[in-house]
């Protein structure tokens, strides 16, 4: 056996930063090797930030990747830390004919890099491209054809992209059949609610069928839409944890692992400095590496379509230490995925806000539940002298929502300020009665919310917030906003919780407040009382919808697991409902297709994982 120390940095990049991201991946580098690591790995697409998109589509990104993955090389050897083998993932390009898969040579591909003395010894590229939910990377990239496995202190490492590890077969077939002792895997796997528990079993399950310990690094950090939580993990051959890091917190993991010893090359002859043998073969009897790690001619042994390209960092077991006991972080709130799911929440809107250059948010507190833990979390994210609250109130504001927002404000500790709508309500009901076009009912109530989304605007663009839309997803699944009104903004942190769990996660925030000795942040009547839009007299939302548990109920079947009409009443649900709701969520695709991003924090949100045609007619 041979002793292993890894370290997997979970850092938070940034798409298109390349000097930034650079400066992780080396910061990384400076602290695994204060912490005597043999190995460093990172995330997918580290170099670039992930996910890229259509980014991967221009020339221009890619050779700015490919060479920034090169100076990264070089940066690590000039800061004397070029010993130190650096696993990183980037953006390539397909070398050679690229006919195996009748894709032109140059292709965009998700890789992996190799940094070892000052070069890139080693790249290949993700194999199973994900193509489902949030992914399109068949859209973006073609797929690798090769298994990388690099000896590192005498210990076979085989290196995996993200997918890879999900799919049956292909590179997990390919590990196996290479008998090596320990597999990395690179990845940019987004926060959905409950994956954790999942991501784990699988990490197991692949550790027992492969033989092999395994090492999983996650980015954490908003992009747009995703949010990542690290929750970076190391596991024995036998599936046992022993090394788990915190979630949505950027850190270097270590551990210290007992591993068996790679086989020697045939013949006896070792490798020398550049992985070759005395003969110029490599130990596995395959060609020589190319200036970008690819084989330069001949193949070697070939396993589900995949070859096993063989490279030797350093072939000589370390000496004997006495080795580090895991830390494994305890998973929070052990009975809930509450906590879990709100820090989810700050996490994105924090990273969204930072990371698009905003300095400040606004947000249009009523008084209501929705406001309010829309404001917390924005709190929470970015501190109280960044949150500006304003109250906007018209002539159907009760004066309990009033106090409820000014309570919320005291209690929580930032700015509002109050702009009443009703002489602008007014000025428009008698420029638009004078055209002879009086605007009343459904059109009257809209008018308010479109002044109250003019002004958030207006602040917005004279004093340069970020103006955060307050809806959630059972709203804006059914609708229930007002166009340009009070679904305008450009980031809505609640966008993808249904309203039960809004009421929820306020629940939890107020408990975990109570239990940390503090004031809770949400005024207990913004939480109980009976939620309403308040654009007319004794208005409640039970008014125009289905009561919230059992709306969010059918929404849940319909929206995340598209089950039709048939299937739903064939579950139990009332006929009549399941059609109201189905008409309502169908109606409302083009509210949806103008809604701000929010963050993505279930298996199925309503935009880059579900996208249906405006015009349609098939309603079962």
């Amino acid at each position: 056996m041979a002793q292993l120390r890894i370290a997997l940095a979970q850092v938070n990049p940034t798409v298109g930063d390349l000097e930034g991201n650079r400066s992780i991946v080396l910061g990384s580098a400076r602290e695994a090797a204060g912490e005597g690591a043999h190995l460093l790995v990172l995330p997918e697409m580290v170099v670039t930030g992930y996910p890229v998109e259509d980014l991967a589509l221009r020339n221009s990104f890619v050779s700015a990747s490919v060479k920034a993955t090169r100076d990264l090389a070089a940066d690590i050897e000039a800061e004397g830390l070029g010993d130190l083998p650096v696993v990183v993932g980037h953006l390539a390009r397909r070398e050679g004919p690229g006919a195996r898969y009748g894709q032109p040579a140059g292709a965009p591909q998700n890789a992996v890099a190799v940094l070892h003395r000052g070069r890139v010894v080693l790249t290949s590229a993700k194999h199973h491209l994900p193509n489902y939910g949030v992914f399109d990377e068949y859209r973006n990239f073609v797929p690798g054809d090769v298994l990388p496995v690099i000896r590192v202190r005498g210990v076979d490492v085989a290196l995996m992209v993200c997918e890879d590890l999900w799919q049956e077969g292909g590179p997990v077939t390919a590990a196996r059949a290479a008998g090596v002792g320990l597999l990395a895997v690179l990845n940019g796997s987004p926060y959905e609610r409950h994956k954790d528990d999942v991501r784990l079993e699988l990490c197991q399950r692949r550790a027992r069928e492969i033989g092999s310990a395994l090492a999983y690094v996650n980015m954490v950090g908003g992009q747009d839409e995703l949010v990542f939580e690290g929750d970076s993990l190391v596991v024995d051959s036998e599936g046992e944890l022993l090394a788990r890091a915190p979630q949505f917190t950027e850190t270097l993991l270590v551990a210290d692992l007992d591993l068996p010893e790679g086989a020697p090359a045939e013949g006896g002859e070792g490798p020398g400095p550049d992985g070759r043998t005395a003969g110029g073969r490599r130990h596995d009897g395959t060609a020589p590496l190319g200036p970008h790690g690819t084989a330069t001619g001949g193949e070697g042994p070939e396993v589900d379509g995949l070859r096993i390209v063989r490279h030797t960092v350093s072939a000589t077991p370390v000496a004997p230490y006495p080795p580090r006991a895991g830390t494994v972080t305890p998973r929070p709130d052990p009975l809930s995925d509450t906590g879990e799911v709100y820090r989810a929440l700050v996490t994105g809107l924090r990273d969204y806000t930072v990371k698009n250059g905003f300095t400040s948010v606004l947000v249009a507190v009523s008084g209501g539940i929705d406001s309010a833990l829309t404001a917390t979390i924005a709190v929470d994210a970015l501190g109280a002298d960044r949150v500006h609250g304003v109250l906007l109130p018209s002539a159907h504001s009760s004066e309990h929502s009033v106090g409820d927002a000014e309570d919320l404000a005291v209690r929580q500790g930032f700015a509002t300020r109050t702009i009443g709508i009703a002489p602008t309500v007014e000025a428009f009901e008698q420029a638009t009665a004078g055209a002879e076009v009086p605007l009343t009912g459904l059109a009257g109530e809209n008018l308010q919310a479109r002044v109250r989304g003019t002004l958030l605007m207006a602040l917005s663009n004279q004093e340069g917030h970020l103006v955060l839309a307050t809806g959630n997803k059972s709203e804006a699944a059914t609708g229930y906003s007002t166009l340009y009104g009070d679904s305008v903004g450009g980031f809505a942190p609640i966008k993808d919780c249904w309203k039960t769990l809004v009421w929820e996660l306020s629940h939890w925030r107020n408990a975990e407040a109570r239990r940390l000795g503090r004031t809770p942040p949400i005024p207990e009547n913004s939480i109980s009382k009976p939620p309403s839009a308040e654009l007319r007299p004794d208005q409640l939302d039970t008014d125009s919808l289905p009561d919230y548990a059992m709306l969010d109920s059918v929404l849940d079947a319909y929206v995340g697991t598209d089950k039709g009409e048939a299937e739903l009443v064939f579950a139990g649900y009332d006929p009549a409902l399941v059609r109201r709701v189905i008409r309502l969520v169908d109606r409302a695709e083009y509210k949806r297709r103008q809604s701000a991003p929010g963050t993505k924090i279930s298996s199925r949100n309503l935009s880059r994982d579900r996208r249906l045609p405006i015009t349609n007619r098939w309603t079962v």
